[in-house]
């Protein structure tokens, strides 16, 4: 009997240990539904996200308000439609631009929502009117590669320059 009421008592800390694990590991990862609070869904259209997930964060300002709920892509437009769950606290005019930024130089991709100045605010089902895509680094860097040097006057006149010089 004593044996049992051991045995019952440890498999309840365990339990507990466990439980406080999960809640913890959620917490750090910053992805809790605990206490999340209501939240609206907006659209946002881009022509290339790049490395955006579902369920990166969303952040103005450098606070997350919020995170990508999806990403589609629309047949009729051929655009990335994602779909931003933002938190019912913080409110953004109808004429506020959502951005794909990259954190640091190879960081994980989020987007960022810059406020506008209009009276109204986006309601659930709204679509962000304007969208900057992300710039993708090997696109920038294929086309610095393949850029063919200009020449410029200074430097023809710095050649003259030199050829003068020599002789």
């Amino acid at each position: 009997m004593n044996r049992t009421l051991i045995d019952f008592w440890v498999g309840l800390f365990v339990l507990m240990g466990i439980l406080a694990i999960v809640f913890l590991a959620l917490r750090v990862a910053n992805q809790t539904t605990l206490g999340a609070g209501d939240s609206y869904s907006v659209t946002a259209y881009f022509t290339n996200v790049g490395g955006l997930k579902v369920r990166s964060p969303v952040k103005s300002a450098g606070v997350i308000v919020g995170r990508v709920a999806d990403i589609q892509l629309d047949a009729d437009r051929y655009q990335a439609r994602v779909t931003l769950a933002l938190n019912s606290r913080y409110p953004f005019s109808t004429d506020s631009s959502a951005s794909i930024l990259t954190s640091g130089l190879l960081g994980d991709q989020y987007v960022g929502l810059e406020p506008g100045g209009e009276m109204d605010y986006l309601q659930s089902g709204d679509t962000i009117p304007y969208t900057s895509s992300a710039i993708v680094l090997e696109n920038l860097i294929g086309k610095m590669l393949l850029s063919q040097p200009s020449t410029s006057p200074s430097t023809n006149s710095l050649n003259q320059d030199n050829e003068v010089l020599s002789k």
